[in-house]
């Protein structure tokens, strides 16, 4: 790049120096025009994070997983591929022996259930009809030693049978209650889900549309800034040029001052030097008048004191400085004759004035290229402009919404009718777990009062009405164990065979991952069920790579492959943009004409300057007589002395023309000397100061004119080289907004409007909602009362045989006698025959 000289800071008393470099003087400082904004975008995206949910852990754990370990041992076949998409695709084609097969370990508990079934209700039966006839549960016909072990060994087996079915009972109230109260909120988290999968896709174009529109955003902060750019590039140019044009204009200013100070010395040096001139004249003759009469009256024979010495005073009573010998000055003044002719101060005002007023300027000659920036602005780029429309396979959205709307619309009748049944499972539950309470409580009562019965053996009579009481609660308890074990059975083994093969079939294989497995196999979905034909996608997708992919965070990009059918950093590319904007900016120009710093009169003046030869005066001429008295003698000491001397004098005439001639050097001292010692006071501050100003005055106004003449000349480049440089960091500031929206686009769509873990999210939550929420307390409520129906058939035989010791022991006289032992009676006296 070219070099051009610049302009150093000007100091009073020396000239101005081009010497900085052009390029340095207008270096890119962007900073003047402040960093971008930090633009505040609006999340176009829906939050549609979706976390997992997740069952606590809690209490009853340890009794899931041991409901879980019982159904693995009771189903140890693999995950049924061929019958399930049998079951998908033809369901008549199902055969009953595979279904059989693969179901053999329900079938064997099934058959259990069903010689259970059959088994205790006849079994009741029996000893009811056996009670009636008073053939069972009698009472222990005698003593013996074994008694007492026996009934212990009955006493303490029934106890424990009874606690076993406690915790039996309380675990099938918890869980029957923990399945009713998971059922609501798991059933309402169904749709929730189902509604966050359809958003998944079919809110993407929308989005996509608002992530567009939110282009607005840097348009209308660039608009907004382009309102003020002329003013902000004038008050650029202005700063930068300022730093050049303003100690121009202030040397300008001082050198006027100082040639209107020199002016003023050298007309102050010239009319004093008249002055002494014609002073010196009359001063030179009234001094001669005074010295050669003191010499005639000293020499006088009749004088006495001093008059010798004084004599020789007036001897020397004559002119000291002789102005007449100074050289003339009249060449210079004719060169500077009307000078200064210009108004520095004025002129320097009115370029100020003109200089602040070159941001309005520029901003004139601007305004038609802002103008048409401004169109360029409001057009939006095509990329931007089909962000969404281009949106490939838009079809896919609309399948996919349509796919779950209509599976939520199918599944809330089911989800309705689900939560009425589970009301009435809850109801024949809570029914059943208090009947198997029921008997826990006559089991309980049934021994404490047997128990009492047996240590008040001293009052047989309370003894007997105890264990009689204890006995029949046993029996009653009997009796419940009875009637509700068939409906106790029936419900465990309906509960046992729904939520055994949920968890089995459904909840193993999705923790395991054998169900994506088998959805990913081609030909076991049903085309309508393949999410691929639902999105209306070219390539088919695995359900499992999506599902991992999905929970890692992966792009909706990367998921579904649309990468190759959707270029977003093309729809994103805003160079054609930025181009037109910055083909405008170059043409930014300012027309400044050829600046004037210095009037014609100015330049006249300081020309004139430059050619007095003010500098070549001999100004040491004038010093030379300035240094020298106005006259050799004090005249006002010759005077006092002459006064003295007077009144030494014994002749009276004599001392009064000696008093005389005193007075009259008093008078000459104030009237010539004096004023004529102020003239020589006055010439020299003039002389001294055009001696020591008049070289600078010649380097400075020649500075001044050259820098003049430069900056006339480089000043209109310069200041289009100033508005270029600007308009570049303008234009890189304006390009900040845009790539400020390019780069929330890309983490909007990658991150937000286009992740698919809402996807993952959902099918998490779908088993835990499944199994972790519905199916384990499901399975661990029949468990529990499966577990207190079994239960019921020790807790009958205990109870029955523990009642026949409760009950008190009545002797016999016989033991032919009938079953029952009869109390003694004493035989009553009858008559015999003879």
């Amino acid at each position: 790049m070219r070099r051009a000289p610049g302009l150093l800071a000007p100091l009073l008393g020396l000239g101005l120096g081009l010497s900085l470099r052009l390029p340095g003087v207008v270096a890119n400082d962007c900073g003047s025009l402040g960093q971008a904004q930090r633009l505040a975008f609006a999340p176009a995206a829906r939050t549609r994070w979706l976390a997992p949910l997740v069952r606590p852990p809690g209490p009853l754990d340890p009794l899931y997983g041991a409901v879980r370990r019982f159904l693995a041992l009771v189903q140890l076949n693999p995950f049924p591929s061929e019958l399930v998409k049998a079951l998908l695709n033809e369901p008549s084609s199902l055969k009953v022996d595979e279904v059989v097969r693969y179901e053999a370990g329900y079938v064997v508990c099934a058959v259990i259930a069903g010689l259970y079934l059959l088994a205790v209700p006849t079994t009741g039966l029996c000893f009811c009809y056996c009670r009636c006839r008073r053939r069972c549960g009698g009472r222990v016909k005698t003593e013996h030693k074994a008694m007492a072990c026996e009934r212990g060994t009955l006493m303490t087996f029934l106890l424990l049978t009874t606690l076993v079915l406690l915790i039996g009972v309380v675990c099938a109230f918890v869980t029957n209650q923990r399945t009713h109260e998971q059922t609501g909120p798991s059933v309402e988290a169904v749709p929730e889900t189902l509604l966050s999968l359809r958003g998944l896709v079919s809110d993407v174009p929308q989005e996509l549309q608002a992530v567009a529109e939110q282009f607005s955003l840097p348009q209308k902060q660039v608009l907004e800034e382009l309102d003020g750019v002329s003013e902000s590039l004038g008050n650029i140019v202005h700063s930068q040029l300022g730093s050049i044009v303003y100690p121009v204009l202030a040397s300008v200013n001082s050198l006027g001052h100082a040639l209107q100070v020199a002016m003023d010395h050298l007309h102050t040096l010239n009319t004093t030097l008249v002055e002494l001139r014609e002073g010196q004249q009359r001063l030179e003759l009234a001094v001669q008048e005074h010295r050669d009469r003191l010499l005639a009256l000293l020499q006088e024979p009749g004088c006495q004191g001093d008059c010798k010495g004084t004599l020789n005073q007036a001897r020397a009573l004559e002119l000291a400085a002789d102005f007449v010998q100074v050289p003339s000055m009249d060449h210079v003044l004719y060169r500077l004759r009307g000078v200064p002719e210009a108004n520095f101060s004025s002129m320097v005002q009115e370029e100020n004035s003109i200089f602040h007023s070159l941001p309005l300027l520029v901003a004139m000659q601007t305004a038609s290229v802002v103008k048409d920036l401004k169109k360029v602005v409001v057009q939006q780029p095509e990329g931007i402009r089909t962000l969404a429309s281009s949106f490939p396979d838009s079809k896919a959205a609309s399948h996919w919404s349509q796919a779950l709307e209509e599976l939520e619309e199918r599944s809330r009748p089911y989800l309705r009718d689900v939560q009425r049944y589970e009301t009435y499972r809850w109801i024949v539950g809570c029914v059943l777990c208090s009947a198997a309470l029921l008997v826990v409580v006559c089991n309980l009562l049934g021994l404490c009062l047997g128990i009492l019965g047996l240590s008040a053996r001293e009052d047989p009579s309370h003894w007997d009405a105890k264990g009689e009481a204890g006995a029949r609660f046993l029996m009653v308890g009997v009796g419940f164990s009875f009637v509700f074990a068939a409906p106790l059975i029936l419900l465990v083994f309906a509960t046992f065979l729904v939520g055994g093969n949920v968890q089995t079939l459904v909840c193993r294989s999705w923790e395991s991952g054998e169900l994506y497995e088998f959805a990913d196999t081609p030909g076991n979905l049903h085309p309508s069920m393949n999410l691929s034909h639902l999105l209306g996608l070219r390539k088919n997708i695995s359900l499992l790579l999506a599902y991992q992919q999905c929970k890692e965070g992966a792009a909706l990009w990367k998921v579904l492959q649309l990468n190759d059918s959707y270029n977003l950093d093309k729809h994103l590319d805003i160079s054609q943009y930025a181009e037109k904007l910055q083909w405008d900016l170059q043409s930014f120009k300012v027309d400044v004409k050829d600046p004037d710093l210095l009037s014609p009169e100015a330049h006249r003046d300081l020309e004139a300057l430059q050619t007095s030869g003010v500098e070549s005066i001999s100004y040491r001429d004038f010093l030379a007589q300035i240094r020298k008295p106005v006259v050799k003698t004090d005249v006002e000491q010759l005077a006092r002395e002459l006064a003295g001397l007077a009144q030494a004098q014994g002749n009276s005439v004599l001392g009064q023309q000696l008093q005389e001639e005193a007075r009259g050097l008093r008078n000459l001292s104030q009237e010539q000397v004096i004023p004529q010692q102020n003239l020589v006071a006055k010439l020299n501050l003039s002389v001294r100061a055009l001696e020591s100003s008049a070289p600078n005055l010649q380097r400075e106004t020649s500075a001044v004119l050259g820098n003049v003449t430069y900056l006339k000349a480089e000043l209109p480049a310069l200041t289009n080289h100033i508005l270029q440089n600007a308009s570049e960091c303008f234009l890189t500031r304006e390009m900040g907004y845009f790539s400020q929206y390019v780069a929330w686009v890309k983490e909007e769509v990658t991150q937000h409007i286009a992740t698919c873990q809402p996807f993952s999210g959902a099918l998490d939550s779908g088993r835990v909602i499944l199994c972790d929420m519905m199916a384990d307390p499901w399975n661990a409520f029949w468990f529990c009362l499966g577990w207190c129906t079994f239960f019921l058939i020790p807790s009958i035989i205990f109870a029955v045989k523990t009642s026949k010791y409760f009950r008190p022991i009545r002797k016999r006289l016989s033991s032919t006698s009938s079953e029952e032992t009869q109390l003694f009676h004493i035989p009553r006296v009858t008559s015999l025959k003879l």
